[in-house]
């Protein structure tokens, strides 16, 4: 193809480029000695993936070629097929493009070399651009239209790869860089600087992929755009996990927020938009019906902008609305009873009987509506939430577990929740992220995090709505009430707040606060609300028995914050701390019951696992 044509079509329309052929060829095949040599083995599935992104809108496909060079395929024992898989992988390109009779353009794909070149001691230029302009011819020569170099982590690899190209070609060349996190390429490189250097080592389109979600990614494209006349692209990640302390939190980012993501793109002035690791056809159908109907922004128009563009939140996934949970707890929440519930700990062998002769004095007292069970608090042992829930729920008391995302996958939590909701009877929980095995007494475990809290309120929203995570209808739906954590003495309160509010959109139907110690920490949270709580909020009471106990949680449990006059008050009172922290639970029940408090309801955390003195707050 020639330049000036290519260069037309950027002019007339935004090209959309596909999507994540690894991480699809991975669904389809498992784990594989290298995605390239599936070129050889496996051409149909190769095939399947190039046909569902052209499907999907994608008008340019990339060979399944990225790792093809000599470089990489030495250490795998594939160099002597090279040549074949190069070659193959543009033969089942052009076949996909026929069968899908589509006007789509063959990119071939080439990423770097494997290691850091740009950092080697010795001269790597030559052997590089020796390297980069075996595999090039290759796949020229079988007839690709372009080239797109890709996900290379230092500019300097990437002139190299440029220069290679250049020495005996001259199809149109897309060349791209990834970059971290912290805005740098892995050889620290600033996107301007490495755009300037880019756009003046004779390419077609200059831009991003892989290393960044779409967010992050816009940031790196607006820095870019403003180096004067060029043309650019951008490709992100569905997301990359993220290290909150030991947690490992995977993004789920939908087709929605692609679309978002797309459009914002093209007012930047990307004039190639597309996805990397963990795009689906979906994702890359979801940006061709965003930029169909936007115009180019020109190349001589590209200039500075003064503010970042951010992404807006993903929307919810269009789905059948649920009903109203099946709850007696949430149906006294909903015609504005004041709720009362007592937490209770999972024991740490295989005894029920404390706990169950526990839950019928809450019972018979006519004063708790459910217990809340904890589920591995500080990641420690204990018999599991559900099992525990579906075992009161048989003696007859309603209960709340509480559910983390730290032990299981995607398909082992919709597993258990299927299962407490037709086997266990349970029909509330409480959806939190868990704390990391870290702060437990198995620290060497490494927690799952697939889902943060948000997560876990959609996930149970898709079930209550009659389909799994992945949009698959279920034979009936479940109808939990879910409830969510929210800390009103957060060191960060606008996170908090933040972090609700995505939790209410995801269908969060109430909400229970760190325990409280005063009145001044909910009304204050009060005022930051706005008011009126979106959903009810259960406050959390913990009676006091000492100094000491007030001392180490203040120091010792995250997220509790106790006032300096309490913590006073109790020093002070010496032998009677007890009976003052017992006083002081009263107070804040009884005024959490009244209508000026705006709390829907209490539940009492009794000191050192003595249930049976949840009791006396709530008398």
């Amino acid at each position: 193809m020639k330049r000036s044509d290519f260069r037309a079509r950027l002019e007339q329309s935004l090209l959309v480029c596909d999507g994540a052929m690894g991480t699809q060829l991975y669904e389809q095949l498992g784990p594989v000695r290298a995605v390239e040599e599936a070129n050889l083995l496996h051409p149909e599935a190769v095939l399947r993936v190039h046909l569902a992104y052209i499907q999907a809108g994608a008008r340019i496909t990339e060979t399944n070629t990225f790792g093809a060079n000599r470089s990489k395929l030495h250490p795998l024992g594939l160099a002597d097929r090279l040549m074949a898989i190069n070659h193959a992988a543009v033969k089942i390109a052009r076949e996909a493009r026929e069968a899908a009779g589509a006007d789509v353009l063959i990119a071939g794909s080439l990423g770097p070399l494997g290691h850091p070149w740009w950092v080697s001691e010795a001269e790597p230029a030559e052997p590089a651009r020796a390297l980069f302009k075996e595999q090039a011819a290759l796949l020229e020569e079988r007839g690709v239209d372009l080239f797109i170099l890709e996900t290379f982590p230092s500019v300097q690899e990437l002139i190299w790869a440029i220069e290679a190209v250049r020495s005996f070609s001259a199809l149109p060349v897309i060349a791209q860089l990834a970059f971290s996190e912290e805005g740098k390429t892995l050889a620290g490189d600033d996107p301007l600087d490495a755009a300037r250097r880019l756009a003046a080592s004779d390419v077609d389109v200059i831009g991003a992929n892989c290393g960044l979600g779409p967010q992050d990614a816009l940031e790196v494209l607006r820095r870019m755009t403003e180096a004067d006349g060029a043309r650019f692209s951008i490709q992100p990640n569905v997301g990359l996990p993220r290290r909150m302390g030991d947690r490992l939190i995977f993004p789920k980012s939908t087709p929605e927020y692609f679309a978002h993501f797309a459009r914002e793109a093209a007012g930047l002035g990307a004039s190639i938009i597309g996805g990397c690791c963990g795009t689906t056809p979906e994702h890359i159908r979801a940006i061709a019906e965003a930029v169909k109907k936007l115009a180019p922004v020109s190349a001589r128009a590209a200039a500075p902008r003064a503010e970042p563009v951010r992404v807006a939140a993903p929307p919810p996934a269009p789905a059948p609305k649920a009903a109203e949970p099946q709850s007696s707890f949430y149906a006294k929440l909903r015609a504005g009873q004041f709720v009362v519930s007592v937490e209770i700990d999972p024991p740490k062998g295989v005894h029920l009987d404390r706990i169950l002769e526990s839950a019928e004095r809450f019972r018979a007292s006519g004063r708790v509506d459910a217990v809340d069970i904890n589920s591995g608090t500080l990641a420690r042992v204990g018999m599991d939430a559900l099992m525990l829930a579906a075992a009161l729920e048989r003696a007859g008391m309603e209960t709340i577990p509480h559910l983390t995302t730290r032990d299981l996958n995607l398909i082992g939590l919709q597993a258990m929740l299927l299962g407490a909701w037709s086997v266990g009877g349970v029909r509330n929980l409480l959806a939190i992220t868990g704390d990391p095995p870290a702060l437990g007494d198995h620290p060497h475990v490494t927690g799952i995090y697939e889902l943060d809290a948000v997560g876990l309120v959609r996930l149970v929203s898709r079930l209550n709505q009659g389909a799994d995570w992945a949009g698959k209808t279920l034979g009936g739906a479940t109808n939990f009430a879910v409830g969510v954590a929210v800390n009103p003495t957060a060191d960060n309160l606008d996170e908090e707040l933040r972090r609700f509010e995505q939790k209410v959109e995801a269908g969060a139907h109430f909400a229970m606060t760190q325990p409280l110690f005063d009145r001044e920490s909910w009304e204050s949270f009060l005022k930051r609300l706005g008011g009126q709580p979106p959903i009810p909020i259960l406050i959390g009471l913990w009676p006091l028995t000492s100094y000491s106990l007030a001392e180490r949680l203040l120091n010792e449990v995250p997220g509790i914050h106790i006032p300096e006059s309490v913590l006073k008050l109790l020093e002070s009172a010496g032998p009677r701390a007890r009976d003052e922290g017992f006083r002081l639970a009263r107070e804040l029940f009884l005024w959490a019951r009244t209508p000026e408090s705006l709390a829907a309801g209490a539940y009492i955390i009794p000191p050192f696992k003595k249930y049976e003195e949840a009791l006396e707050v709530i008398s």
